[in-house]
């Protein structure tokens, strides 16, 4: 077996490989082959579909309970700022700078340094299947969501984004929706009491002023915002429809189908979700991975941003190196020293978790 510092280099020349070999959600194929490369060097045995590459522990028994470890390899654009080539590894001041080091290039390639180190263990409590991901900042249909088909049922997981290599122990989910308020169309100059941009006013004000009764005690309340609006084509016609878009942050005090539920009941609009499968998650702190990075000195605390935990049924833990504010940013970068507390404290908490 490797041992700690060769697996923490290896990772660290993974993640200038990524970084230097562009992966835009769905486009992601290149760097796929960079990871099965990975695994092909390390003889492990991979599957792919699509741009997701997935392995099992080399003993993997179906009366265990299985593991998930996950993180993506898919990048946004980068912004216009960027003073650096986006796509040139660049390691300076001890920052490994490129797009995607931090978001998620620091996690994905520390839980694959991780697999490797616990790969060939014959006495493990559970399983571990890991899976880097593609679309995860599209939240594609090819993405993660796509891949559970092909695994055994899971009973935790650990998802890889930058949290400082804190305990984000919940996350809100998101729930965009379609509002249409409909009304009569006119001709301005004529008195109209049935005017749809009017009759948005009242759904906008629900929108901004209700409460719902449960509030998480990690994530807070749920937030809703009407962030679009959209109605008429010329000044003297009143239109039909006002179109309104509302972003919805839940907590895991509520359900995406329980919100939506509330909403219809209280609005006077057509109300359209986009989708429902981005869901807010947990795990309680009680939990074994939880206890396993509190004794190594971790705190916990709520992340409001979405990940692919998002899809995932199981109780997860989000948890990885680099810091969440340099996600998406110019000039975006990861400490490399980050990287290798990132694998040491990953290796230290599954060790902790699996003697539980």
């Amino acid at each position: 077996m490797k041992n700690i510092e060769t697996l923490t280099k290896e990772a660290i020349n993974l993640l200038k490989s990524l970084i230097e070999t562009p992966s835009f959600s769905s486009e992601e194929d290149q760097t796929a082959l960079l990871i099965e490369n990975w695994f092909n060097q390390n003889e492990i045995p991979f599957q792919r579909e699509n741009n997701n590459v997935w392995a099992f522990n080399k003993y993997f028994d179906e009366n265990k309970p299985t593991l998930l470890l996950n993180s993506h390899h898919d990048t946004v654009k980068p912004n216009q700022a960027y003073t650096n080539d986006p796509f040139k590894a660049i390691e300076k001041d001890g920052k490994l700078f490129g797009l995607g080091s931090n978001d998620a290039g620091g996690c994905l390639v520390s839980l694959l340094a991780t697999f490797v180190h616990f790969y060939e263990n014959q006495n493990l409590s559970h399983n571990i299947v890991i899976v880097a991901s593609a679309e995860e900042e599209s939240s594609g249909k090819n993405g993660l969501n796509s891949v559970l088909k092909h695994l055994p049922q899971l009973d935790c997981a650990i998802v890889g984004e930058p949290t400082l290599m804190q305990l984000a122990v919940a996350e809100k989910g998101l729930l965009v929706l379609d509002v249409k308020v409909k009304g009569t169309a006119s001709h301005a100059a004529h008195q109209n009491d049935d005017n749809a941009i009017y009759k948005s006013i009242p759904v906008m004000e629900w929108f901004k002023n209700y409460k719902f009764d449960k509030i998480s005690e990690v994530l807070g309340p749920v937030k809703m915002t009407v962030t679009q609006i959209s109605a008429g084509k010329q000044h003297n016609v009143v239109p039909s429809e006002c179109d309104l878009v509302v972003d919805i942050r839940v907590t895991d005090c509520y359900s995406n189908t329980e919100i939506l539920e509330v909403v219809k009941a209280n609005v006077n609009a057509e109300v359209t979700p986009r989708s429902m499968h981005l869901n807010a998650s947990s795990i309680p702190v009680a939990h074994g991975l939880v206890q396993a990075g509190i004794a190594l000195g971790r705190t916990t605390y709520g992340s409001p941003t979405l990940s692919d935990q998002s899809v995932l049924s199981c109780q997860s833990l989000k948890l990885g190196p680099g810091e969440t504010l340099r996600s998406h940013s110019a000039d975006e970068f990861i400490f490399v020293n980050e990287i290798e507390e990132g694998i040491d404290l990953y290796i230290k908490i599954l060790t902790d978790f699996f003697k539980l």
